[in-house]
């Protein structure tokens, strides 16, 4: 027996008995290598490509051997988008929740910003893009990326925010107790602490990203056509001439791109962000990943981790820790300082006071024709959104929970959802109208459907990480104690995915009226089919570059967003803060 246990333990402790360890980590070497020069080499084409003349009408292939090219442009499109989305997240949703006097100025204007549709920004980014690049690629380009980040960017702001606020007490006193820096309280507490909403909320991020990639990437502003080689353009271009075979190409070659996402990127953050919930008890069944096992494995990347990444956040610590005991002893802001950023903040006031001006001056041209139909239009698309979210709400809730709660009805459930979410309601549409007018119905009721398809996700996405947060130690509690099923959802499920669930209400409230503009008004075989609404108004006078009434209809859904989120959602926030928080 001895010697059998002797004989096994001088075996390779590798996927196979046989492949010794240097060559098994070579085999993990190698497309990790790949991988990354891939990554980089598809950078260099992109840049590449931005460099060269400005070509803001190019021509759109119908053929599927053009669908890898197009694919890989999107990609990096919604990526570079994703990055820009993360920074301003971290550090809008960072001085939100720590600067009072900021948070009063910050939140509402977050409430603005992520109700405006995609298509309110286009005029102003574009046309400053194209001016700053004029004979290159690269403005037509940026100014995609912004638009997809304007459709990526809020709902992750808003999650950081909502996690920084709920972080218990006992927590920051530890950190308080044992003096860490800015920067240890940052990478140790605050973003472990809201990893995992963060991170199924960048999901729904990126799958908003190729939701709006249809508006993107090819729009008209007045008399001008904007085309831009990539998914979105392919499937509007089919879309518009009516060619279902290429739609079903443009949505198979998306569907491909989400999955191996999911695969590659998602799965292994979800299953690595697990070590950071917080429980007392282990749990039995948690999410794993293959791809994450096999990167672990790899001595390249072991070696990149002990080499660079592990002495640079060295060093950055070392850093924050000499500034933060410079500044204990340093004197307080001179009176020159002071008054420095008073005349700048002054400066800034006096912008905004002439702009808001200058808006109300520009807007005193619309008639009373215009009027009415903004009044008509708000109101169609309000009862629309009312109806969109208590749907999303009324399925999405238990739906959520119950993937939440069952790891490996997650690893199924999970990309399905994102596939989904990223598939653009304009490219469904077709099929939907055509269902409708069968079974009797307009775009009236139609467009309910296209909202929910843009904006339930939201809530889902949230729900299931509130559900996956939920500590183990309490789930053990209430099968202890034998809970009820009205019990446990009263007393552990809904006040355990509360702030969550507000979260994922918020966004997509404003999700629902930034999706109102694809969902209200659409090209299709050459002709225009639109409704009453306030995101057709839009729609509309983005192609006719009727720039009054779109600042106009723009104002007015920022308002009514501004207004339901202030009287609803920010009383239901300051509850989530006190009440629902998971502390002693």
């Amino acid at each position: 027996m001895t010697k059998r246990v002797r004989a096994i333990s001088r075996r390779p402790a590798t996927a196979w008995g046989f492949v010794p360890h240097g060559a098994w980590s070579l085999l993990t070497d190698i497309p990790i290598f790949a991988a990354g020069l891939a990554f980089f080499y598809s950078i260099i084409l992109l840049a590449r490509y931005w460099a060269g003349p400005f070509t803001p009408e190019a021509q759109i292939s119908h053929s599927p051997s053009a669908l890898p090219q197009y694919a890989l442009y999107s990609f990096l499109r919604i990526f570079i988008a994703y990055v820009l989305s993360l920074a301003f997240t971290l550090v809008y949703g960072y001085i939100a929740a720590y600067n009072p006097k900021a948070e009063r100025v910050m939140i509402p204007l977050l409430d603005i910003l992520q109700s405006i549709p995609v298509l309110s920004f286009l005029p102003g980014v574009m046309l400053a893009m194209v001016s700053l690049f004029p004979h290159h690629q690269l403005g037509v380009e940026a100014g995609a990326i912004l638009l997809i980040f304007t459709g990526q960017v809020w709902n992750m702001a808003f999650s950081f925010y909502s996690s920084l606020k709920s972080i218990p007490k006992e927590m920051r006193e530890a950190a308080r107790l044992y003096r860490f820096t800015a920067w240890q309280r940052f990478t140790r507490l605050e973003l472990p602490y809201a990893a995992i909403g963060l991170i199924w909320n960048s999901m729904m991020s990126v799958a908003g990203g190729w939701f709006f990639l249809m508006a993107c990437e090819m729009f008209v502003l007045g008399n001008r056509d904007f085309r831009l080689p990539g998914l979105g353009s392919y499937l509007q271009t089919a879309a518009s001439t009516g060619d279902t075979r290429s739609i079903l190409w443009g949505l198979g070659a998306m569907i491909a791109v989400i999955v191996l996402l999911d695969q590659l990127v998602w799965r292994p953050i979800i299953a690595w962000a697990q070590k950071f919930k917080i429980e007392q008890v282990e749990s039995a069944d948690v999410p794993r990943s293959p791809i994450l096992n096999f990167l672990r494995r790899s001595r390249l990347v072991n070696t990149l981790q002990h080499r660079i990444t592990r002495p640079l956040g060295e060093q950055i610590a070392l850093h924050f820790a000499v500034a933060q005991q410079k500044e204990t002893h340093a004197a307080p802001p001179s009176a020159a300082r002071t008054w420095l950023l008073r005349t700048i903040g002054v400066l800034i006031a006096i912008g905004v006071v002439y702009g808001v001006f200058d808006a109300i001056r520009f807007l005193s041209g619309l008639r009373g024709a215009d009027l009415r139909v903004l009044a008509l239009g708000a109101s169609a698309t309000f009862l629309r959104v009312v109806c969109a979210l208590v749907i999303a709400s009324a399925w999405t809730i238990p739906v959520g929970v119950w993937i939440g709660f069952n790891p490996k009805l997650a690893r199924i459930a999970q990309p399905l959802a994102q596939i989904a979410a990223s598939v653009p309601a304009t490219a469904l549409f077709p099929v939907i109208l055509l269902l409708l007018i069968r079974v009797g119905g307009g775009l009236g009721i139609g467009s309910i459907v296209l909202l929910l398809l843009g904006t339930q996700w939201y809530v889902l996405f949230n729900v299931i990480a509130g559900a996956m947060a939920i500590p183990t130690d309490l789930k053990e509690a209430s099968r202890v104690f034998r809970f009820s099923r009205v019990e446990r959802w009263r007393r552990l499920i809904l006040p355990g995915i509360f702030p969550y669930l507000v979260t994922g209400l918020v966004t997509a409230g404003g999700g629902a009226w930034n999706a109102s503009i694809v969902a209200e008004y659409f090209h299709f075989a050459g002709h225009t089919i639109s409704t009453v609404g306030l995101g057709a108004t839009i729609s509309l006078a983005s192609d006719t570059g009727n720039f009054r009434l779109l600042l106009a209809a723009t104002v007015v859904m920022s308002a009514i967003v501004v207004t339901i989120n202030r009287t609803i959602w920010r009383p239901m926030y300051r509850l989530a803060e006190t009440r629902f928080r998971l502390e002693t």
